[in-house]
């Protein structure tokens, strides 16, 4: 048995559960849950009946292998909304591959960047490589890192920065041992989007080192500002580096068009890394099924969906977000699908009193981030996922009011 396995710590959501344990919801309450970051807004029609219609017109699709590099038709819708969303010029055969998801992606990418060296385990703890991550983050990140032979090392966000993580805070002795970085613009669970001078700050520290940077972009297409967010091969055109090097960008159609059980989506980046990623992925087995490629063609190649979807998330929070910061110290994020709250007391305290009274369910914040320089930036806050209706969404409000005034 692979003894990295032993390193893995439970997941948010089993944590929730163990939670959850020994207490009893308010049965005369139905339950709400802002827990699971699971879009629940319908998926568009066209994207299923081009499923469908690949079926159905082209059964024999089902009896072929299909290529670990996808159809040419799939990386040029990738390219073209690349092209139209950041004005990028991408090299559909050299600089894109689909992926089965970003979470798939990210733990592929991850085994495919790190060298572990010799030693396994056991090796000297200052020859290990280190994998650098946001905290609060995605607990894939620490995982796929773990499992790849390398130390994950956590650079707390910075609430008077909103959110940013203080990467000056990170030793350069880290640094020279670092061999990937994961960043997540939109931030899951901030929502906090990072700007020119923080990717300027990242480049030249990779340009210094050697590290590659996987950019985490699977929220990008849900924001609540005019200007769209910034993406990291966007930032890296306009900072002068249109190869791209050692950069690496992910993102999904899950949030995007509402599929999260397609698990459809594509990394595009340095032409180098993708030839020996697309040899990885060869062996790995992770090729698109072909019916799920045509249904991804049809939604990269709408945006009118997309532009619906984005205006229910903004209708949404904007009716919910103040009755919360009646209450709680939440304010309207840059993009995603979450509110960043602090509370009163622990965290899961508050998310365990809530769903036995109220029959609501939070994530608390701690279960998001880890213990790093002396804290855990997740303490005292909960993590609300907006992605019921409306309506739903605004019930799961209106209790928690109730619920902290009740406390206070």
């Amino acid at each position: 048995m692979n003894p990295l396995l032993t390193r893995l710590q439970p997941y948010p959501f089993e944590r929730l559960r163990q939670l959850f344990s020994t207490v009893t919801p308010n049965p005369a309450l139905r339950h709400i849950s802002l827990g699971l970051g699971e879009p629940k807004h319908a998926t568009p029609a066209f994207i299923a009946q081009a499923m469908i219609d690949a079926i159905v017109s082209t059964p024999s699709g089902l009896a072929s292998y299909p290529a670990t590099a996808g159809e040419p038709q799939l990386r040029a819708a990738f390219t073209d909304w690349l092209k139209l969303r950041y004005g990028l010029n991408v090299n559909p055969v050299t600089q894109v591959l689909p992926v089965n998801g970003s979470r798939e992606a990210l733990f592929a990418l991850t085994q495919t960047m790190v060298d572990p060296g010799p030693g396994g385990p056991q090796r000297n703890p200052d020859q290990t490589p280190v994998v650098v991550c946001p905290n609060p983050f995605y607990q894939i990140y620490e995982g796929a890192a773990l499992l790849a032979g390398a130390e994950p090392y956590f650079v707390n966000a910075d609430p008077e920065r909103n959110f940013a993580p203080d990467w000056d805070r990170v030793p350069e002795a880290v640094w020279a041992r670092t061999q990937l970085l994961m960043v997540c613009s939109p931030g899951n669970p901030t929502g906090a989007v990072m700007a020119l001078s923080e990717w300027k700050k990242l480049f030249d520290l990779s340009e210094r080192h050697g590290f590659v940077i996987a950019s985490d972009e699977c929220y990008s297409e849900i924001y609540f500002r005019d200007e769209p967010p910034l993406g990291g091969l966007q930032a890296a055109a306009q900072l002068g580096r249109p190869d791209f090097k050692n950069l690496i960008a992910l993102t999904s159609l899950s949030k995007r068009s509402n599929v999260p059980g397609m698990r459809s989506g594509f990394v595009a980046g340095d032409a180098a890394i993708m030839k020996q990623f697309l040899l990885y992925r060869t062996y790995h087995g992770s090729a698109m099924s072909p019916v799920v490629q045509a249904a991804s063609i049809a939604a990269w190649q709408d945006e009118q969906h997309v532009i619906e979807n984005r205006a229910l998330y903004r209708s949404k929070f904007a009716q919910v977000t103040p009755l919360l910061a009646e209450v709680l110290d939440v304010a309207l994020p840059d993009a995603g699908f979450y509110l960043w709250a602090k509370v009163k007391g622990h965290d899961t305290d508050f998310a365990r009193e809530l769903f036995t009274l109220y029959n609501v369910t939070v994530l608390p914040g701690t279960y998001l981030a880890r213990e790093a320089q002396g804290a855990n930036p997740g303490a005292q806050r909960i993590r609300m996922a907006l992605v019921a209706d409306s309506a739903e969404c605004v019930e799961a409000a209106q209790r928690i009011v109730q619920f902290v005034k009740s406390r206070t």
